[in-house]
């Protein structure tokens, strides 16, 4: 069995990070599936999704290793190109990954006590995504 559908959300831009996991539940819950995948892929080049401990201090952690990793730029080839400001946030977004996937056991998200998936925006700007949950199992 396959079952799919999206989740909608609005960032304040770079370094927004959300907490989707109960909406992710809720996906897989709708889904029926039992044993199986749920498979979930932010449509977009500048936005990532992973699993973190989500609290305040990795909230503002992550953002900020990642800036201090790739900074904010007009070196980047992508800047000299568009001159849009965002270089930083595609190569950010590429490094963490458009798409995760949690085995899922008993029609539940097999994921730890501080385990939570999280959606970040990487670009500069306020934005409107779309996540794409894709549950297969039986």
């Amino acid at each position: 069995m396959v079952y799919q559908d999206q989740i909608s959300l609005s960032t304040s831009g770079h370094g927004d990070m959300h907490d989707v996991t109960d909406r992710v539940a809720r996906v897989v819950a709708a889904s029926g599936v039992q044993t199986g995948l749920a498979h979930v892929h932010v449509i977009g080049s500048t936005g990532a999704v992973g699993t973190i401990e989500f609290e305040p201090g990795l909230q503002r952690d992550l953002p900020e290793t990642l800036d201090r990793l790739i900074p904010p730029g007009r070196s980047y080839g992508h800047e000299q190109m568009w001159h849009d400001g965002n270089g930083h946030s595609h190569l950010q977004a590429t490094m963490l990954g458009p798409s995760l996937s949690v085995p899922v056991d008993a029609g539940r998200l097999l994921l730890g006590t501080w385990q939570q998936i999280f959606f970040l925006e990487c670009d500069v700007k306020p934005r409107r995504r779309t996540l794409v949950v894709t549950v297969q199992g039986e």
